[in-house]
């Protein structure tokens, strides 16, 4: 490892609320997509 970095393992707060930050709109979205086209195409 060269001199000056730090590598972190465990437990990220931040990371776990940017990936909720972006990862729950994304998979409503997914959702609402599939009852459309459900809808579309299914009757």
């Amino acid at each position: 490892m060269a001199d000056g970095q730090k590598t972190t393992t465990g437990f990220n707060p931040l990371m776990v609320l940017v990936w909720a930050w972006v990862g729950l709109p994304f998979a409503y979205g997914v959702y609402e997509l599939v009852q459309k086209v459900t809808q579309l195409f299914g009757g």
